[in-house]
C-alpha cells in the first residue's frame, strides 16, 4: 500500500489535439492525444503571446478512447488521471516516454470549441 506521503495525481484543463489510435504489439489498444495547456500569463513569450505546453497523454479505457476520438480537436476538456513511464524498444534501443496515462477525459461544460 502506498504511503500516504506518495502521491501520483494529476489534473489537466486544456484543448484537446491529435488523438491517434494505436494497436500495440501486445494487443493492447491505445488513443494518445495531447491536452495543450497555457502558460500563466506571466510566461508570455517576448512578442506577448501565450506560451503553451502540448502534454502527452494515453487512454487505455475504452470510454475513454472513445471520447478522446469522438471529440473534435481544439475541445476544451478536462483530463484526470497519473504519470506514467511507457517503455519499449524501437528497434534494438529501449526507448521510454512521460505521459499521463487518463482516468477520465470530460468535455468543460459552457467552453467554446476552438476553430
Amino acid at each position: 500500500m502506498p504511503s500516504p506521503a506518495s502521491a501520483n495525481t494529476v489534473t489537466l484543463i486544456g484543448r484537446l489535439a491529435g488523438a491517434r489510435e494505436t494497436t500495440l504489439p501486445s494487443g493492447d489498444v491505445l488513443v494518445s492525444f495531447r491536452v495543450v495547456v497555457d502558460r500563466p500569463v506571466r510566461e508570455r513569450g517576448p512578442s506577448g503571446r501565450v506560451r503553451v505546453d502540448a502534454l502527452e497523454c494515453s487512454a487505455y479505457r475504452s470510454d475513454v478512447r472513445r471520447r478522446a476520438l469522438a471529440l473534435p480537436e481544439g475541445t476544451v476538456v478536462e483530463v484526470t488521471g497519473r504519470l506514467r513511464r511507457r517503455f519499449w524498444r524501437a528497434g534494438s534501443a529501449p526507448a521510454s516516454r512521460i505521459e499521463v496515462e487518463a482516468a477520465t477525459l470530460t468535455r468543460v461544460a459552457g467552453e467554446p470549441v476552438a476553430r
